[in-house]
């Protein structure tokens, strides 16, 4: 595998809009604006039902995006939500997009006891299969909360039958991040000897730090040169970049919610730029879900992930 030789961020070059021929991979988190990490602590969830839904709006439009622009993608649907809106989850369906479990409630695994975990990540992968009678194999967790302390939670969803996970965010951030595990896709061994496909949202190593390019917050606040430049460097190291979004990214009209300034910082800094942005990334690069991305690793040896002995080892990439 090719690795960049160096860590600074190249200048603008010709070659930057380039669309190389690796197919990176794009997620979407189907939630609501009222159910993100961001507002847990003035939101409850018992009063989420008393807040105005914006999420089929927003989701079909970012459908009619990708329909625009012939792409797949992955979603990582909350449980709540295809209980409330099984017609939406069987569109997204329907128009040739991969469903897997973003949990049920939207709670930090690191908040719950192994138990509850399994509980809550059962009755999501019900709602989702329910309301669009297709098997959940895949999982991400809310605010990337797989981390040292819940490590375990990776055993529960191998002995569930899941098949990938894509949580583990190999950054230092002060509510998730696994610092020194593997920027790039790779098996990571149960503790009962299981397997499961471990696909980390990207990541950049500059000066023998990782910082994050892989969607969502980072890619409205930081400049969308960052994002393309982070795009060519996976592709030069010969591995699809896992990016992510939310619908109510693209909702810029969404209601304010009254939180603390850093909260509202991060949920609504540059909403109004988020569907530009992303239809640029869009003309400029391929993408595939982690469902096909799973078939070619299968058809294709060569590009199967390695096995690492833990999702603690550092990356020496």
């Amino acid at each position: 595998m090719a690795i960049a030789s160096h860590n600074s961020i190249p200048a603008r070059g010709a070659d930057m809009d380039a669309s190389p021929a690796l197919n990176h991979i794009l997620s979407v988190d189907l939630e609501d604006y009222f159910q993100v990490e961001a507002f847990a602590g003035v939101v409850s969830r018992s009063e989420w039902d008393q807040f105005p839904s914006r999420v089929e709006g927003s989701c079909h439009r970012l459908l009619d995006i990708f329909d625009r622009h012939a792409v797949k993608a992955t979603f990582f649907v909350l449980g709540w939500i295809a209980d409330r809106f099984p017609r939406l989850v069987r569109e997204v369906h329907e128009r040739g997009h991969d469903l897997a479990c973003h949990s049920y409630w939207h709670r930090k695994v690191s908040s719950l006891s192994p138990s509850e975990f399994r509980a809550d990540t059962r009755a999501a992968c019900h709602a989702i299969e329910q309301a669009a009678s297709v098997r959940v194999t895949g999982y991400r967790a809310p605010t990337w909360s797989v981390t040292p302390a819940s490590l375990w939670a990776l055993d529960i969803l191998s002995e569930e039958g899941f098949t990938y996970d894509s949580s583990i965010f190999p950054i230092q951030h002060d509510l998730y991040g696994i610092p020194g595990a593997s920027r790039h896709p790779y098996y990571h061994t149960t503790s009962h000897g299981g397997r499961l496909l471990e696909m980390p949202p990207a990541t950049v190593r500059i000066a023998r730090r990782n910082f994050p390019a892989a969607g969502g917050g980072w890619f409205r606040i930081l400049p969308l040169q960052y994002t393309k430049w982070a795009f060519h460097r996976f592709a030069r190291e010969g591995t699809p970049l896992v990016f992510y979004l939310h619908p109510w990214e693209i909702d810029p009209e969404q209601p304010r919610i009254a939180a603390a300034l850093k909260s509202r910082l991060r949920h609504y800094t540059n909403l109004g730029r988020t569907e530009r942005r992303l239809e640029a990334l869009l003309r400029s690069f391929k993408f595939q879900t982690f469902r096909d991305y799973l078939k070619r690793c299968e058809s294709r040896p060569a590009l199967k992930p390695e096995t690492v002995p833990s999702a603690l080892q550092p990356s020496a990439r």
